[in-house]
């Protein structure tokens, strides 16, 4: 697993960019499945979906009852796409190869926490936006 700068510019055509989103999910009713063998395989299911849409982790937290996943992106990809995708995937591959997850109705809960980052605050582009006509 690649671990990205936070602040390194992504060129892809005719877009630079720095999108980071910080995402926080969650397993259903908030259970402490995400442990030993089933929290390394979910690394592995995430790396493999970000390495596949050209995502670039700059963090990953696997915690017992929640996920903290710290992403650089593309400005083509929207966070419930992102979300969709990594959670897609790895519902699908731990309850197969982790029969104990079945007894969860579902892996996930449908809802995510999303915040954007980036290098400058919000106060700096407020400034740089105001004194353009200097």
């Amino acid at each position: 697993m690649g671990i990205f700068s936070p602040d390194e510019y992504r060129h892809e055509g005719n877009a630079i960019s720095l999108l980071n989103y910080h995402f926080v999910f969650i397993p259903k009713r908030r259970k402490k499945v995400l442990v030993d063998a089933i929290a390394q395989r979910l690394q592995e299911i995430i790396c493999e979906v970000c390495n596949e849409n050209r995502w670039r982790i700059i963090a990953m937290e696997i915690m017992p009852d929640h996920v903290h996943l710290f992403l650089n992106v593309k400005p083509t990809d929207n966070p419930s796409q992102i979300m969709n995708r990594i959670k897609g995937r790895a519902s699908h591959h731990l309850r197969k190869e982790f029969p104990e997850l079945l007894k969860l109705p579902t892996l996930w809960t449908p809802s995510y926490f999303v915040s954007t980052a980036g290098n400058i605050s919000t106060k700096n582009v407020i400034e740089y936006i105001a004194h353009q006509k200097d």
